[in-house]
C-alpha cells in the first residue's frame, strides 16, 4: 500500500498517510481540521519479488549469467550488450 505525503494549507503541518492507489485524496487535516494537499515526492521505487528469472527480458528458461554460469552470447562475464533476441 502506498504511503502520500499531505500539506495542510492553513497550519502548515506535513504528515504521511498510508493509503490504496484507488481510495480517494484526504481532505482534512488531523490537527486543525483544515484543507490538506497531496504532495508529489519522489517515492522510493518499487520491490521486484521472485526468483529473479525473466528480470531482464529473458523469460522462463532463458540465459542468465547467475543462474547457467554464461550470458546469453555464451560470455562468461556481463557483456554490457542487450540480449541476444534484442539485437
Amino acid at each position: 500500500m502506498p504511503t502520500y505525503e499531505y500539506e495542510c494549507g492553513a497550519c502548515g503541518v506535513r504528515f504521511e498517510q498510508q493509503q490504496g492507489m484507488t481510495e480517494a485524496p484526504l481532505a482534512k487535516c488531523p490537527k486543525c481540521g483544515g484543507e490538506v494537499r497531496r504532495l508529489i515526492s519522489g517515492g522510493s521505487g518499487f520491490i521486484m519479488k521472485g526468483s529473479g528469472q525473466g528480470r531482464l527480458g529473458h523469460g522462463e528458461g532463458g540465459c542468465s549469467l547467475e543462474a547457467g554460469g554464461q550470458t546469453c552470447c555464451g560470455r562468461d562475464e556481463r557483456c554490457g550488450k542487450p540480449p541476444c533476441g534484442d539485437r
